[in-house]
């Protein structure tokens, strides 16, 4: 790992080309803006590079993930604070399994920090196409306002050498509801 790699990446995850699936990537370009050059986070986009991120997680000390989230209603939004115990059949991504597979990967070889929260909405659908379905323009402004604020609950975190206090629930995954 270099040295001067930032603690906290914040790693927007989809494919633009296929509408919904690009609203990690669209929330990404939000969150960035927002927050401008920062030493101590990182932001990349990891499109659908899947597993061949790994290399980026390693040494971190937190990570934020922006996808979209399997498991609600179109354009609910999810905040997943332990996506390694979401049950296969929940996965975290909405389109294939590039963000589990990612995070297992990084487990196996010990490069998972303690810290991993993912931040998304549930998609309408994934077709060939530019831009966000209707649902999903609706989430983007609580989705970015979550994101925010677990962006700010992760840098706290990693600061003071805590565990980030809303992994400690008793769900894996808690639904805000516009």
């Amino acid at each position: 790992m270099s040295e001067d790699r930032a603690p906290l990446l914040v790693l927007g995850l989809g494919d633009r080309l296929l509408t919904d699936d690009g609203f990690g990537l669209v929330l990404l370009a939000k969150l960035r803006r927002i927050h401008g050059e920062d030493p101590g986070i990182e932001f990349m986009d990891g499109g659908t590079l899947g597993a061949a991120l790994l290399g980026e997680l390693e040494g971190r000390r937190g990570i934020l993930i922006l996808d979209t989230v399997a498991g609600g209603q179109p354009g609910e939004v999810m905040r997943v604070n332990d996506p390694l115990a979401r049950s296969s059949s929940q996965g975290v991504g909405a389109y294939g399994t590039s963000a589990s597979l990612l995070l297992g990967a990084a487990s196996l070889v010990d490069w998972l920090p303690e810290r991993v929260v993912v931040i998304g909405a549930t998609p309408l659908v994934s077709k060939t196409g530019v831009g966000l379905s209707i649902p999903l323009r609706m989430a983007l402004p609580p989705t970015l306002e979550l994101a925010q604020e677990t962006l700010a609950e992760l840098r706290a975190a990693v600061e003071s050498d805590r565990p980030v206090a809303s992994t400690a629930a008793s769900s894996s995954s808690t639904r805000y509801v516009r």
